[in-house]
């Protein structure tokens, strides 16, 4: 088979599991290593969102068992709140649902993504349990060290981050909730804008180059589409800036790199 006819693979996705020395010695210790790594850096930023959130709930007359629940059941920020917005405005409850559902639509291609780097034996109807689990936050970070861990240990190592996650997104929204009133309105709403931040800046050590030019796409087409429309700016500057970087990243970079004829 020429080079051409074979199908592309990015040196970052590899599996590092034969080359590298033996990451973790059993599950549970990728387990723990992954409560590790959450417990710093991301476990801070998720517990300050979910403050600006609780913030947030309260501050529109919400009461603190349904702000709570919200970051429980659903623990996807931008879902929670669009969910809080529309329900202030009287949104009817199928244009909520609906309206979530979309902000929700990001979970498929992280998914897709994320999990056919688990094991083969990892990949059953038990996934249906830690695909909850799945975060921005949770899926940059595996989606980074994922080709530095066996592929047996992956999926332990992703439960361990994403329950500690998880698991501070509760104590979060309650602890802004009886806080509401006591800083000022913009810092609030900020602490809701770091989980994204943070983000993006762990996105970018993320090793396929496609991912740093979509980020890159995003920061200048955001901007203008807002400007011609903001109620669908970030759908249309999703779409758009991520064709883009597709699109250069299969004609010119991988061809640069002889990879595809």
């Amino acid at each position: 088979m020429s080079s051409s006819n074979q199908p592309y693979i990015d040196p970052g996705e590899i599996s590092q599991e034969e080359l590298a020395p033996q990451r973790f010695k059993n599950p549970r210790d990728a387990f723990w290593s992954g409560i590790r790594d959450a417990a710093g850096a991301p476990a801070a930023v998720l517990f300050a969102g979910m403050v600006g959130f609780g913030a947030m709930g309260k501050t529109n007359g919400f009461d603190v068992w349904f702000t709570t629940s919200t970051s429980f059941f659903m623990f996807a920020l931008p879902g929670q709140v669009v969910l809080l917005e529309m329900a202030i405005t009287g949104s009817s409850v199928l244009a909520i649902v609906l309206a979530v559902t979309l902000t929700a639509s990001r979970f498929i291609t992280m998914t897709v993504t994320l999990f056919p780097q688990l094991h083969q034996r990892d990949r059953n109807r038990s996934l249906y349990a830690s695909v909850h689990l799945l975060a921005m936050t949770a899926w940059a970070i595996s989606m980074r060290e994922f080709h530095a861990i066996e592929t047996r240990h992956r999926l332990s190592y992703f439960v361990g981050l994403g329950l500690l996650c998880w698991l501070i997104s509760v104590p979060g929204t309650i602890l802004g909730f009886y806080l509401a009133g006591m800083v000022p309105a913009a810092v609030t709403l900020g602490l809701i804008f770091i989980n994204p931040l943070f983000f993006l800046l762990t996105f970018t050590e993320v090793k396929p180059w496609i991912n740093r030019i979509a980020l890159m796409m995003g920061c200048i087409f955001g901007p203008i589409f807002f400007m011609l429309d903001r109620d669908t700016s970030l759908l249309s500057s999703g779409l758009v800036a991520g064709t883009i970087a597709y699109l250069i990243d299969r004609k010119l970079l991988r061809k640069k790199s002889g990879l595809v004829g």
